[in-house]
């Protein structure tokens, strides 16, 4: 088969999860045989794909316009949904004017007056964003929920999510996709660790975008008085760059800033540290928990969102808004041993081949006649 994979216009200019999801997926379906190519583009010319694979449901007016382009040229769309709405982060932590228009609003306004802020502030503007503007965020939704052929949630509990705010995505065909991690990449018996690194052994780590709903902020706070580094990798998000720098303004001298770090280079911070944080409003699960897991850590997570689904009793889960919660819980964290088990779990289920076999799984429910080609 002959895939396109798309998603939003800032794919790569304010990378995420998504990102990383996309790109991994893509590579290890091409180890399978499959011809997959990326675009990021609102109308390509369809001729000679099989199928459309589309992601991010939280991010509709790109996608949206990419959905009523494959269905225009008559191709069947799959969709990796990546739906954990940020509706409790919204309501309760975030602050500024959006905050108060959160307690309300309806969610699908307040995401309409998001993409109303980003247009203005950081100029991303394009027919997409127009499209969402005129139509409506949930409209559009909508109408890539009724344009998929097949979901590919990342846990049986996104999809759960996902039925319960569309209904019209009950009757339609879905397989669960795990997010996995590149076992070759962060492989703790086969990453040296540099020197520039090594400073940092013993460290608690949290990789992520600087941003509200990551909860650096806490994080920052509830290490006061820890005997340990604070260590954030990331940069901060486009519209996030005030509360980036009350994180700088509150932090001790237990806390570096490390900054945006290359993908694979991050294997030896992982393997360099103890513990793993990665406390957000929502997670589905954090690819950097499965990534630290993997390599050694002990994790503390959020308990909202997807994260039991693969992490299970193997963590140790906290409340994002609760600095005595998370305080207490990368305590326990830190004095536990290296959870042997958790390593072989994300070892077993969690590779990018599972994600891609489950993937090809999906494209046969939604090109039934794909074996022939």
């Amino acid at each position: 088969m002959k895939i396109l994979f798309q998603s939003r216009k800032t794919l790569f200019s304010v990378p995420g999860g998504d990102t990383v999801q996309l790109l991994k997926t893509a590579e290890a379906l091409r180890t399978r045989g499959c011809l997959v190519e990326v675009s990021t583009d609102l109308e390509p010319d369809l001729a000679g794909y099989d199928m459309v694979h589309l992601f991010n449901l939280m991010r509709p007016q790109e996608v949206y316009l990419q959905a009523l382009n494959a269905k225009r040229q008559g191709r069947r769309v799959a969709l990796s949904t990546i739906y954990g709405p940020y509706v409790e982060y919204d309501r309760k932590a975030r602050g500024g004017l959006l905050g108060v228009a959160a307690r309300l609003l309806p969610h699908s306004q307040l995401e309409y007056l998001k993409v109303l802020a980003r247009a203005v502030k950081n100029l991303e503007l394009n027919r997409g964003t127009a499209s969402l503007l005129a139509r409506g965020y949930k409209t559009l939704q909508e109408g890539i929920v009724d344009m998929t052929d097949v979901f590919l949630p990342n846990s049986s509990s996104e999809m759960a999510r996902v039925h319960a705010d569309f209904p019209a995505s009950v009757a339609k065909p879905h397989v669960v996709v795990p997010n996995a991690v590149d076992t070759a990449v962060f492989d703790p018996d086969a990453v040296a660790v540099s020197p520039e690194v090594l400073k940092h052994r013993g460290c608690v780590l949290s990789v992520a975008r600087i941003e509200g709903r990551k909860c650096q902020l806490e994080l920052v706070r509830a290490m006061r008085g820890l005997p340990w580094k604070l260590v954030l990798i990331g940069k901060p998000a486009p519209n996030h760059t005030a509360y980036y720098e009350q994180i700088k303004r509150e932090a001790g001298p237990n806390v570096e800033f490390v900054g945006q770090v290359e993908h694979d280079r991050l294997a030896e911070y992982y393997k360099a540290a103890k513990v793993h944080c990665l406390i957000s409003w929502m997670e589905t699960p954090g690819l950097s928990s499965l990534e630290a897991g993997v390599m050694g850590c002990n994790v503390v997570l959020t308990e909202k969102g997807d994260t039991r689904d693969y992490f299970g009793d193997h963590a140790f889960y906290c409340e994002p808004d609760s600095v005595e919660s998370i305080r207490r819980q990368i305590v326990k964290a830190y004095e536990s041993p290296e959870d042997a088990a958790l390593i072989a779990i994300i070892k077993e289920r969690y590779c990018w081949s599972r994600t891609a076999e489950r993937t090809e799984a999906g494209y046969r429910l939604a090109c039934p006649d794909s074996d022939d080609k």
